[in-house]
């Protein structure tokens, strides 16, 4: 065996990540340690010198100056869909791939969505708080059924394909917009523009992801044009909705109620107090963050993410990273497999496949794929000069970092 032991492979999980991931951290021979809060940048830049695989949720910001900071990190698994929390080039130029969970609370997010609408409709939130509080105040006076209501979804990807399909079986009207094709599932219709789906629904529901293009999409300008008296939902990112400008329409009843998961500044640890302009106004859900905080999820993003991080340290397979060229080879018996990130610039593959011949050995398997700026090589050769050639593509200038497997 010349790869670097498993048992000296530190593994830190952060964020309380589901007990399925530990399990297949420590039975593949991993030293594995969990903590349940999120670390500020100042905990993880002195506790990462000493990891090699980094497991977050969406609470640990991985920044800059924490990256230069991790010499031994050969991975990041996101235990989440986004990865906004994770400087994605930095990570790419100190050839460190970083992967996620993009399908694994798909469902748990899309029935929140659902179950929601429902509620807002019915004002059961405002009901129940009243009847706790001993008054009874049945009412039908702007309560409605959602059959025959108009659904408008903005990013019709995993999560809002998704929502679209449990909304017609409720006997909703979808419609949806996003900036790439998508097929129409069901009876949903496309729409050509996002204001097309602000003025024709009743319902409006966000799955976009944290960008420059989605930061205040919903703001004043925006929320004029919806129908007097519809609802607004969020549980994408807490960016994408202008706060301030939900709750005045609230306020004023332009907005008739609102669901809202995420917000653009959040509690770090369940102890700390969360405050927002949207508390105690009417028919507002209120949650923290737990759009996919069922057991089912938890337990599948685990398994997701841990599966591609193991892939990745036990054979350099980075299929499904984010931030890095996909590359996977079947193991070779018998030889060993030289993994190395580099600059992408002209000559370096000339130059290894020069040093292999220089030390008289043979390239068995071999697979280089690019980004822009970096390239991604493996390499399986004969184990005669596995350990040398190893320290010839080090001492490359373009050489960024280069591991040994077997």
């Amino acid at each position: 065996m010349i790869s670097y032991p498993k048992n000296k492979i530190n593994v830190l999980l952060l964020e309380n990540i589901h007990e399925n991931a530990v399990n297949l951290f420590k039975n593949d021979g991993f030293t594995v340690t969990t903590v349940k809060e999120a670390y500020s940048e100042e905990e993880l830049i002195k506790v990462l010198p000493d990891i090699h695989i980094l497991g977050i949720r969406s609470k640990t910001n991985i920044t800059p100056k924490v990256l230069n900071s991790s010499p031994k990190l050969m991975t990041i698994g996101c235990f989440c869909i986004g990865t906004n929390q994770v400087d994605l080039d930095h990570s790419q130029e100190l050839g460190i791939p970083v992967f996620n969970a993009p399908y694994s609370n798909t469902r748990s997010v899309a029935e929140l969505v659902i179950a929601e609408i429902i509620i807002l409709a019915r004002k059961v939130g405002d009901q129940s708080r009243d009847a706790h509080n001993g008054k009874w105040n049945k009412i039908a006076t702007n309560c409605f059924e959602v059959r025959g209501k108009t659904l408008g979804i903005i990013g019709y990807g995993h999560i809002g394909s998704q929502v679209s399909v449990l909304a017609e079986s409720l006997g909703l009207k979808v419609i949806f917009f996003d900036i790439q094709t998508k097929l129409p599932l069901g009876n949903a219709i496309s729409m050509p523009t996002y204001d097309s789906v602000l003025e024709g629904c009743d319902f409006l529901s966000f799955h976009v992801p944290e960008t420059p293009e989605t930061k205040n999409m919903l703001s004043k300008n925006e929320i004029q044009k919806m129908k007097k008296g519809s609802y607004i939902l969020n549980l994408s990112r807490g960016t994408v909705i202008d706060i301030d400008s939900l709750s005045d329409a609230l306020k004023s009843g332009h907005i008739a109620g609102a669901g809202v998961d995420v917000f653009p500044e959040e509690p770090k640890s369940n102890k700390d107090p969360f405050v927002n302009q949207l508390q105690n106004l009417p028919n507002v859900f209120l949650t923290p963050h737990i759009g996919g905080s069922t057991e089912e999820a938890q337990k599948n993003i685990g398994v997701e993410v841990a599966s591609k991080l193991l892939k990745y340290t036990n054979n350099g397979s980075t299929t499904f990273s984010v931030n890095f060229p996909n590359v996977e080879l079947p193991i070779l018996r018998d030889h060993h497999r030289i993994l190395n990130v580099h600059k992408n610039l002209p000559g370096f593959l000339r130059d290894i496949n020069k040093s292999v011949s220089d030390l008289g050995g043979n390239i068995a398997g071999q697979y280089l794929s690019t980004t822009k700026d970096i390239g991604y090589l493996i390499m399986d050769i004969n184990k005669n000069i596995g350990e040398l050639l190893k320290e010839e593509i080090k001492k490359h200038p373009h050489s960024i970092k280069t591991r040994i497997l077997y």
